[in-house]
Parts: C-alpha cells; sequence; structure tokens
C-alpha cells in the first residue's frame, strides 16, 4: 500500500517487503522484513514489475553486491529497462562488435522468447555469426593464450582455415562454407524468381526450413538468431556488405550465380522501412535502445528519429524513451561510440527526460548480467 500524493513526481510514502523488492538500502537487509521506503510512481512500476517473478539467484547477487561506480550503473540500467517494459515500452537492442561469437545467445535468446525484445540492429557479422556457431561450435578452438602468439602462429591458423576472433578461432569450412551453400541457395532461388529480401529474411528462410538441423551443434535454445526466426523479430542490419557472407554474395554476383546485385535488400532500404516501423510504432508505445558496443549497429537506427523530424517533417514522433549504452570507449578521442548519451540530445535523438545509461566496461561481461537481472535469474 502507498500513502501521499500519486501524481507528478512526489516520492510516495510505501510500505514494501525486500522480498518483492531487492535493494542495496541498509534498511531493506533482512530477508522478508517489512520496512517503510521512499518511492516514486516510477519505481512503483518498476517494483511491480519484479514482483511479478521470483529473484534468482544471479539477480540477488547483483542487487546485493552492484553498488558503486561501473557496478551501479549497471543495475540502475536493468531497473530502468525492467521499468520502460513495465510501463508498456518496447525495447531495441542493438549488437556490435563479436557479440555472437561471444555465445550471447545463451541469454539474449530467452530475452527474445519472454517478449523482453522487440527489435533488434546489428552487424553482418554478429548476424551470421550466431548461425556458424550454431552448425559448427564442435570444431571452434579456443586459443587463451593469443597475446603471446607469433606471426608465424598466425600463419599456421590461416592454413589451418581457421579465422581468430581474439580468443576463439572460426573454422571455415565448417562454419562459413556451409553456410555459403545454404545461402546461394534460397539467394539464387529469389533471384530466379524475381524476388528480393533482406539478409536476416534470407537467413530466417534458412534456419525455418530445418534443412540444417542435423548440422546443429548446440541447443537450439541457444540460438538468438533462430529465437528471432521463430518470432518473425524485425532485425536491422546496416553495412551488411561488410561480414564473411557478404563478401560471398559479392563473389556470387561476379561470378554469374546471381544476376540481380539488388537480390538482397539495401541499408537505405531497412532506414525506410525503419521509418515507417518507427513512426507507427512509436506512436502505440515509447521504443527504447539498448546499444551493446557502437558502431553503425547503434548509429544506423538511432538517428531515425532526427531524420523523421528535420528531413520528413513529422514532429510528433517520440524521441527514444530510453537508451543505454555498454561501451569502452574513450569520450575524449572524438569517437561517436564513446560519446556520453547527453551529446545525442543535441542531434535531435534522446530528450532532456530520456532516461539514459552508461556503463563503461566489456559488454561480454555486462550484457548478460543485465539480461539475467531483467529475465530474474
Amino acid at each position: 500500500m502507498a500513502w501521499g500524493l500519486a501524481s507528478g513526481n512526489i516520492p510516495q510514502l510505501t510500505l514494501a517487503s525486500r522480498g518483492l523488492w531487492e535493494d542495496r538500502s541498509d534498511v531493506r537487509r533482512r530477508q522478508g522484513s517489512l520496512c517503510l521506503i521512499f518511492m516514486t510512481p516510477e519505481d512503483e512500476i518498476s517494483a511491480m514489475a519484479h514482483s511479478q517473478q521470483a529473484d534468482g539467484s544471479v539477480t540477488r547477487f547483483i542487487n546485493h553486491h552492484y553498488r558503486h561506480f561501473n557496478a551501479a550503473a549497471l543495475i540502475d540500467a536493468a531497473k530502468g529497462y525492467h521499468q520502460h517494459l513495465a510501463s508498456g515500452g518496447k525495447m531495441m537492442i542493438t549488437l556490435a562488435g563479436a557479440m555472437s561469437t561471444a555465445e550471447l545467445g545463451l541469454s539474449l535468446a530467452e530475452m527474445i522468447r519472454q517478449d523482453k525484445v522487440h527489435l533488434i540492429s546489428c552487424t553482418g557479422a554478429n548476424l551470421e555469426e550466431d548461425v556458424f556457431n550454431l552448425v559448427a561450435h564442435d570444431y571452434y578452438e579456443r586459443v587463451p593464450h593469443y597475446r603471446q602468439l607469433s606471426p608465424q602462429d598466425e600463419q599456421d591458423l590461416l592454413d589451418r582455415h581457421m579465422n581468430r576472433v581474439t580468443d576463439t578461432c572460426i573454422p571455415e569450412g565448417e562454419a562459413m562454407r556451409r553456410m555459403e551453400t545454404a545461402m546461394l541457395e534460397v539467394w539464387t532461388a529469389a533471384d530466379q524468381a524475381g524476388k528480393r529480401f533482406f539478409p536476416h529474411e534470407f537467413f530466417y528462410q534458412v534456419l525455418l526450413s530445418g534443412k540444417y538441423q542435423e548440422f546443429y551443434q548446440i541447443d537450439p535454445k541457444d540460438s538468438w538468431m533462430l529465437a528471432a526466426a521463430e518470432k518473425n523479430l524485425p532485425i536491422i542490419v546496416p553495412g551488411w556488405e561488410d561480414a564473411t557472407l557478404g563478401n560471398m554474395y559479392a563473389a556470387a554476383v561476379i561470378r554469374g550465380d546471381i544476376k540481380n546485385v539488388h537480390t538482397v535488400r539495401t541499408g537505405i532500404e531497412y532506414m525506410t522501412w525503419l521509418a515507417e516501423f518507427y513512426t507507427e510504432a512509436s506512436m502505440k508505445n515509447s521504443i527504447g535502445m539498448f546499444q551493446i558496443g557502437g558502431g553503425i549497429a547503434g548509429d544506423f537506427p538511432i538517428c531515425v528519429v532526427p531524420m523523421l523530424h528535420q528531413d520528413l517533417q513529422r514532429d510528433s514522433v517520440p524521441l527514444w524513451g530510453y537508451f543505454c549504452q555498454i561501451s569502452d570507449s574513450t569520450t575524449s578521442y572524438g569517437s561517436y561510440s564513446g560519446a556520453v548519451p547527453n551529446e545525442k540530445i543535441t542531434w535531435g535523438k534522446l530528450g532532456v527526460d530520456t532516461p539514459k545509461f552508461i556503463i563503461e566496461s566489456d559488454a561480454t561481461i555486462v550484457a548478460p548480467l543485465i539480461f539475467a537481472h531483467v529475465l530474474g535469474w
């Protein structure tokens, strides 16, 4: 129950149980004890969302130990994510770097299944590397001593067709060439039929056909691309050409296997699709952005709002309703990826009152923890 004014941002005096809402406050230390606390209406929304699920051990650990600095920013961002969804908002997640090779699907796939994610923007590498891992995981090799590799060691890996991503080697034959065969089937079929699809739609065709299930080498529930295909989740893949399968597609065009280079739809078409999607969807629900890393995966979609306002004069379209970025970029270097969220206000992407969070840490550590918190693991 709550006493006091229930409107605006005036705190309400609320009787709460620690069993319903974890907090780092000293007044809530004893399990199950009742205590008087001050909560804003926004806090109550988040608390009610949390009360609908029993927190697991990971969430309890985070709530108890993550109290300061980047750890505190992590839990603030997670609570903001909870609150955004609880108030009816939708969330876009953007994937840069090698998050799929880092096997983010172990947590992201469940986020998709539980409707905690409603749109994904990712690089071509993340799109394909989740599927590479799905069909060739047992052939991957980990190189924990990668910092000590000599140039000759690297050449030896190449000679074995093992392409290294930090401490992980992706097998060309079992992963890349296997998927090249699969994609050539759907690319050429569409080309011959005069049809055109986005990069992720071709992947969905392959995954949903079931033809490659015999090659699965991980539990299918841990593939975020498979979860997305089963949900028909919207995906944006800006700069898809800058990926292994993008190179393979270009080679197929050069060989003449594909006659129409536009059989795979382009990045500009992704932006026009996103513009209409955002215009319509944001009228019903606030749309948030959870950015993992930097680069084109995040920069491309966030720009849809200023484009709608400034270039199309759709002034009634809302700004992004939540923003969080996990980044290790240095702001003073002038990188877009390292820009603090407030800088985005000057570009018309975020508003003064938009909930904004930045966690300056390793995304392979932070993202699974935030997802675990949102899922109540």
